[in-house]
This record gives structure tokens, C-alpha cells and sequence, in this order.
């Protein structure tokens, strides 16, 4: 067995489980602290890799990862708007409309995107996009990988500190644990809400900005983002902020293996076997100690 080949499959894996990782942490954030099921999640990435896309476009080649200095700000806005204008009015209501609304939200930015993008791939080349580190033993890894994963990691330590640390974070803690406790605390849960669909839509949209500099760009990218992150989500835990980082590196590594020893289409469907075993043997997930 070739070791070095399968410390480069790892490797691999590590780097794309780190991208699963801060998208599905953002949608088990806005699950534990909302108690919605987001299925256009996906798209709040696709409209992020868009404007970084149009920025590199018209601005000479401007890197995405400075266009994360408009997308987050813009997303974090358009998900307060989201929350107020769509989602606080059927809050309160116990049936599937907050399903229903998310999954009609999807479809309207996927025919948007397609009527004003076309279904035609973009991509954005930056200066560094054919670059790649070498070591003797021939692992490589290239540079837009590695400085993705490494931004990742910065905003998931970031993120953390905000949840832990600051008054606003604590309040989405309380909310997610208890929320008519937090209420009678003086929190006030829609502000709460707000602030959550605001970070994860921006945390989504961060996500696209960060992976378009080697991913295509086109109106239906989100969809397999939005799949593996319900799949992580679940695996660690619904609401579990470190089980959904944690069980993003597994899921990359898991889809990696999958699709270097058996074959590639093998990867989503080894990460759904992973799921099945998880909710037979764990049910609530791997990681159920602590929430948000």
C-alpha cells in the first residue's frame, strides 16, 4: 500500500470536510436556536460565490477573499430581512410552513439566478489558482484549497468566540436551550432569531466566497452543499455546533476514501451509509453533549 497516496487522500478530504464543516455550521445554528430546517441554505452559498464572481469581474480580477468584506455584511442583512419579512410571521405556527417557505425560498433563487446568470459554469482565476505546494514524498496540495481551509478555520474560531464570549452569542445559547426561560430573562427571542438567520445566512455566504476561487459558479452549486450539510447536521447532532464541525472533517475524509477505493460517484453514497449507521446505533447523533 502506497501510504503516501492515502495521507494525500486524507488530505483531501480534510480540506473539503472543513468547507462541509462551516456551511452545515451555519445550518445547524440556525436550527438550534430557530428550530427551522433550512433547505435553501445551499443557495445563500450560490449567491455568495455570484457576488464575489461579479466582483472579480469588475473590479480587475479582485480576490474573492476580499469581497468577504461585502458578502458577509450584505448576506447578514438580507437575512434579517429574510427573517422578518418571511419567517417571523409563521413562527409561531406548529405545522410545515417553515419547511414549505424554506424550500420555496430554494426554488425562487435557483430560477432567479438561472434567469438572470443562464445555467452557463463561471469561474474565477486568481493569481494563485495554478499554484501548489510539493513536498518530496509527492503530496501536493494546491493554494486555493489550503488558503480556503485556512479561512475556514478563522471564521469557525471566530464564530466560536462570538457564541462563547459575547453577550449576543450567550443569548442565542439561552434561546437555543430554553426559550421561554431566556424570555422571562429579559432576552427578547425574535431579536434573537434575527441575529441567528442573519449569521448563518452570512456564514453561508462566506463560504461561497471562500471556495470560489476553484469551484464553478453556476445557479444550482448550492443544492450538494445543502444535502451533505443536513447529512452532518444529523450525524452530529441537530443543534450541535462542534458535532457539525467535527462531523464535516469526517464526512469529507469518509467521501474522499469513497471516491479514490471504489469509485466516484461512491463518496455521497458512503456519507449516507455513515448516516444510516449513525441513526441506528446513535440516534441523536454522535456528539450529543453541549449545544449551542
Amino acid at each position: 500500500m502506497n501510504w503516501s497516496i492515502i495521507i494525500q487522500i486524507i488530505l483531501i478530504g480534510v480540506l473539503l470536510g472543513g468547507i462541509y464543516s462551516l456551511v452545515s455550521v451555519g445550518l445547524t445554528l440556525l436550527f438550534g436556536v430557530v428550530k427551522v430546517v433550512n433547505f435553501a441554505h445551499g443557495e445563500f452559498l450560490m449567491i455568495g460565490m455570484y457576488i464575489s464572481y461579479w466582483m472579480w469581474q469588475m473590479f480587475d480580477g479582485l480576490d474573492p477573499l476580499i469581497s468577504l468584506f461585502v458578502v458577509i455584511p450584505l448576506l447578514f442583512f438580507f437575512g434579517a430581512l429574510i427573517y422578518w419579512t418571511l419567517l417571523r410571521p409563521v413562527m409561531e405556527r406548529k405545522d410545515e410552513s417553515k419547511i414549505a417557505l424554506t424550500v420555496g425560498i430554494s426554488l425562487i433563487f435557483q430560477n432567479l439566478a438561472l434567469i438572470m446568470f443562464t445555467a452557463n459554469y463561471r469561474v474565477v482565476h486568481t493569481t494563485y489558482s495554478d499554484n501548489v505546494i510539493r513536498t518530496s514524498s509527492g503530496i501536493t496540495v494546491g493554494y486555493p484549497e489550503l488558503i480556503a481551509f485556512i479561512a475556514v478555520i478563522l471564521m469557525s474560531v471566530g464564530l466560536g468566540y462570538f457564541l462563547i464570549k459575547t453577550d449576543t452569542g450567550k443569548a442565542m445559547r439561552a434561546v437555543a436551550q430554553d426559550s421561554e426561560m431566556a424570555q422571562l430573562l429579559g432576552i427578547d427571542p425574535n431579536r434573537t432569531y434575527a441575529m441567528a438567520v442573519s449569521l448563518a445566512i452570512a456564514v453561508a455566504g462566506a463560504c461561497g466566497s471562500i471556495i470560489v476561487s476553484y469551484l464553478y459558479v453556476f445557479p444550482l452549486v448550492g443544492s450538494p452543499f445543502t444535502l451533505i450539510s443536513f447529512i452532518i447536521v444529523i450525524i452530529g447532532g441537530l443543534g450541535n455546533v462542534k458535532g457539525a464541525f467535527v462531523c464535516g472533517i469526517i464526512v469529507g475524509v469518509t467521501e474522499a476514501l469513497g471516491i479514490y477505493f471504489i469509485s466516484a460517484d461512491s463518496g455521497v453514497m458512503l456519507s449516507f451509509i455513515l448516516l444510516v449507521l449513525v441513526l441506528i446505533f446513535r440516534p441523536r447523533g454522535l456528539l450529543t453533549k453541549g449545544h449551542i
